[in-house]
């Protein structure tokens, strides 16, 4: 049977299955990705939520199935024809860097060169002057990595990847052991570049806050997607996390909040 091309979706994964010899890890998942979305994919921990990243950006093969980019299987793409039009940026911050913000940002740089080719150092500081003001860290060029507090390293990091002017950022938990006005400071940040992202988040209320679609997935299947509206309900959060909530408008009212009942049940720690 053929499948339906969609015209406007910028990635699309369709009928996506990977298993390891012991567990289908992804069953079947098919969604689309339209061009300048904030899409976030949320459910538990072991759910197939970074193995799902991982076959979108070509580090795993699926078993079955396929996902496309600008309509065109991404099997068949060069990985440098890729990775010029998609930038990933992974859950762990990288450690044992004593190098400055500048030197860490051209490496991205050397990265994306052809062996022949020599770095113009004026178009190079040109480049990086540029992410660095994007993710407003000019002043931060010259101070070594590691002495950066945690959200100045995960924007260097996004930095990085944005040295790649991708069409896709794909973000693997971006907020990850940041302290809430980080995580507030990140997706704001990530929200603000007005390319199509697609990133692994936990905190409902975030995801609901920034996200125009979410993807709710459960045991490696899609349950429910659609946007925060669409997707939060007491009954598909607890479907999916096995906690009772209220789902109300948050007072700003522009999308909805989430508030957990706390009342000494198995997950009442959330």
């Amino acid at each position: 049977m053929p499948i339906t091309v969609h015209t406007h979706s910028h990635m699309e994964v369709n009928n996506l299955s990977w298993s390891t010899s012991s567990k289908k890890v992804l069953d079947d998942l098919s969604f689309t990705i339209e061009k300048g979305q904030f899409v976030g994919i949320l459910g538990p921990n072991g759910v197939g939520k970074s193995t799902l990243l991982r076959c979108m950006y070509k580090y795993l093969t699926p078993d079955s199935g396929e996902v496309l980019l600008n309509n065109l299987n991404v099997s068949a793409i060069s990985h440098r024809e890729f990775a010029s039009k998609v930038a990933v940026v992974l859950q762990h911050t990288p450690v044992g860097f004593s190098m400055t913000a500048r030197q860490l940002l051209a490496t991205g740089l050397i990265n994306q060169q052809k062996w022949w080719q020599r770095i113009n150092q004026v178009a190079e500081k040109h480049e990086i002057d540029r992410v660095l003001s994007l993710v407003g860290l000019t002043s931060k060029a010259d101070q070594i990595f590691e002495s950066l507090s945690g959200g100045e390293r995960q924007r260097l990091l996004i930095a990085r990847a944005l040295l790649q002017k991708p069409e896709i950022l794909l973000l693997d938990e971006p907020t990850n052991h940041l302290d809430v006005g980080y995580q507030v400071e990140i997706l704001t940040l990530i929200k603000s570049l007005e390319i199509t992202v697609v990133a692994t988040i936990h905190d409902l209320n975030l995801a609901s806050a920034f996200c125009d679609k979410l993807l709710l997935l459960r045991d490696g299947r899609l349950i429910k997607s659609g946007t925060p509206a669409q997707v939060f309900t007491p009954a598909s959060i607890e479907n999916i996390y096995g906690i009772k909530t209220e789902v109300d408008s948050h007072p700003q009212g522009r999308h909805p909040r989430v508030t957990y009942h706390f009342d000494g049940g198995r997950h009442a720690a959330v």
